[in-house]
This record gives structure tokens, C-alpha cells and sequence, in this order.
């Protein structure tokens, strides 16, 4: 038996709010022991350097070097709070932050400088997660299915795990196709998540977020308008498949007051959330919600009306939906060093499993 590896998992997301780094002991398969973890949000300037730099514009070197030291901070503030040196931890899986991602065009591009921080915070890191899948064929996304499945093992099943954050993604799982192998899983973007009604908010209301729906539950639905939306060839392509978090626009909805189009985009969400659950190979009993959606009552509220079908946050079986998506890669980067499977045809479309990452050694 392979002995656990404590790791550090970094994320920094399309919502573009800030870092999340969670500890996590695991030996990348079965076993699974959750940790400390913390958010370092990012203030309006550097937000707004991010969002400059989104598509691969104007200064993605100086806007990666500073992306990497505020992780590189994040881990240092989590071990201090953690009481740990960065000798007691073993390794570090650093998303970094998707600055395009076009799988029809078998291109993805995280910002992030892996030497660097393996450098300033003393740990050996993995980085750069999804290019083996893209060059194997697969959409290079979403990579957390295989973590899902991992907590979700002593769930009844099947099951369906909603994450949604500036994209929205799911994760089907299923049971065992035999014994000891891993569970049937299907995963994609189901669509938008937070990022048109985040724009849509800042747009109206100066408020980077709608909190709480509020801006939606004062609206009415335009249905041309969602229909429009729902009129996007994404929604015909057989799963797995995946999104840019620009993917879609705001264009359908420009015309409408800012209560009506904010409730628009929320049951263009949900509804886009319904459509891809058509493509399971059975229903999920059961639907648990991570990400900052899970959140906005408006939207679990419209999404348990949808899905038909219980719904709800991720905590009441006992995980941490803030930290679930860092947690995934201190997993998956245990996976990498140990050589194992990041993705499967099920959850990227690639043919055959695939390990990845790229390792940077801590400086001696």
C-alpha cells in the first residue's frame, strides 16, 4: 500500500475572486483527509489586470509573475495557520489561471510560473494539468471528476456533482463497470455559471456579484431572450465537451432592464444545467452543488425546480465546497507524481487515460 502524501492544492478561477488553497493527506486514490484551507481574494486592481490579460492581451508576463507570488503567499499564510513548516508538506498541484481555453482548437493556456513557486514556497510543485490530456485528444477540462469520485465512493449512486463557478461543470458517477475498477463517470460544462450574471451585475449595479439572486428575484424571465441564449450550438455537442468562460454573450439580453436580464441569465443557468443532464446515462437521485453558486438561493431554488430532483450544497455530506476545487489539485497532483490517471474518456472525451502535469522541483 502506497503511503498518503500531505499536498497543498491551489485554484484560481474564472469568477476571477481570488485564490483558494486546501490541504489535503491522500494517496491520490482512495483515501481522502481533508485539511486547513483558506481564500485569498483578489483586490478590484488586481481583478481587473486579470481580466485585462483574459485571451492572451497585454502584459501576461507581468501579470503572471504577480499571479504567482500571491499564491506563493497563500500557501506561506495556510501553513502558518496550519502550524506547518513547508518541509511537512510534500508536494503542491498549482492550477494557475485560465487565460483561454479553446478545445475545438486543441488549445488551453493556464497563467502561472511553477519554478517560481516551487522556488518561494520551498515545495515541490505540479503544474500545467491539462496540456498531456489536450495533446492526447481530450478537451484538457474539467479535471476534478476524478476527485469527485473519490469523496463520492460511499455515496449511493448515481449521482451528479454541480460545480458551479464562472463555468458551470458536472460530474455523472455511477457504479463500478467491475469490481475494483473506478466508477462509470461522465463529466462537461454544463453551460454559464456565475461569470454573465457577475458581469451583468457589474455592468448594472457596480457589485461584482448579484448577492443572494437579489437583483434576479426582482426580475422576470424573458423568454425570447432565454431561448436565444439556449440557442447556442454548444448545447447540441454530445458530452464529454467543455467551455470558454466566454463562451457566450450578453447580447441577447442588452436590451432588457437590469432585474429582468439578471433573472434571465439565472434561469439560463439552471436551465442549460436541466438540458445537460439529458446526456447521463441515467438520472442522478441525487444532485450536491459546489462553487459560489451553491450560494445564491435564487439559483438552488431554480435549479431543484429544473432538475426535479433533490438538490443541495456539498457541506450537507460533509465536504467543504469552498475548498473543494484546490482540494482537487493537491489530489490530482499526488496523481501525477505517482503516474496515475488524471483523466478518462468519461470526463475529458480523450481515448484513453491520461496522467499529466509538469513537475518543478523545489531549489535544493
Amino acid at each position: 500500500m502506497t503511503d498518503p502524501i500531505l499536498a497543498v492544492g491551489l485554484m484560481s478561477g474564472t469568477s476571477r475572486d481570488g485564490i483558494d488553497a486546501a490541504l489535503l493527506r491522500s494517496d491520490g486514490e482512495g483515501e481522502i483527509a481533508a485539511g486547513a484551507w483558506l481564500t485569498e481574494p483578489y483586490d478590484d486592481g488586481f481583478r481587473a489586470r486579470l481580466a485585462a490579460v483574459i485571451g492572451g492581451r497585454g502584459e501576461v508576463a507581468a501579470v503572471e509573475r504577480e499571479l504567482t507570488l500571491r499564491h506563493a503567499e497563500a500557501v506561506r499564510r495556510l501553513l502558518r495557520s496550519a502550524g506547518l513548516a513547508p518541509g511537512d508538506v510534500g508536494l503542491c498541484g498549482f492550477h494557475g489561471h485560465t487565460v483561454r481555453h479553446e478545445p475545438e482548437a486543441g488549445r488551453t493556456w493556464q497563467i502561472g510560473d511553477g519554478a517560481l513557486l516551487a522556488a518561494e514556497i520551498g515545495i515541490d510543485v505540479v503544474a500545467d494539468f491539462r496540456s498531456a490530456d489536450m495533446a492526447a485528444g481530450g478537451e484538457g477540462a474539467p479535471l476534478a471528476p476524478l476527485f469527485h469520485a473519490g469523496l463520492a465512493r460511499d455515496l449511493a449512486r448515481p449521482i451528479a456533482v454541480l460545480n458551479v463557478g464562472g463555468v458551470a461543470n458536472v460530474t455523472w458517477i455511477g457504479p463500478p463497470e467491475s469490481a475494483g475498477a473506478l466508477p462509470a463517470l461522465l463529466a462537461f460544462d454544463t453551460g454559464p455559471g456565475n461569470a454573465l450574471s457577475d458581469d451583468w451585475a457589474l455592468r448594472h449595479t457596480g457589485r461584482p456579484i448579484d448577492q443572494d439572486g437579489a437583483l434576479a428575484r426582482a426580475g422576470t424571465v424573458d423568454g425570447p431572450a432565454l431561448a436565444a441564449l439556449l440557442d447556442h450550438g454548444y448545447f447540441a455537442r454530445p458530452a464529454p465537451k467543455s467551455l470558454d468562460r466566454d463562451a457566450f454573450s450578453l447580447a441577447p439580453i442588452s436590451h432588457l432592464p437590469p432585474a429582468d436580464g439578471a433573472a434571465t441569465l439565472l434561469a439560463f443557468t439552471a436551465a442549460a444545467v436541466a438540458s445537460g443532464a439529458a446526456w447521463f446515462p441515467a438520472p442522478a437521485a441525487r444532485w450536491l452543488v459546489t462553487g459560489g453558486g451553491r450560494r445564491n438561493p435564487a439559483l438552488m431554488a431554480e435549479l431543484a425546480r429544473r432538475l426535479e430532483a433533490p438538490v443541495a450544497a456539498v457541506e450537507e455530506v460533509g465536504w467543504q465546497g469552498d475548498a473543494l476545487e484546490a482540494q482537487a489539485f493537491a489530489y490530482l497532483a499526488v496523481r501525477s507524481r505517482r503516474g496515475l490517471a488524471l483523466s478518462v474518456p468519461g470526463t475529458t472525451g480523450v481515448k484513453q487515460p491520461v496522467s499529466g502535469g509538469r513537475y518543478f522541483a523545489r531549489p535544493a
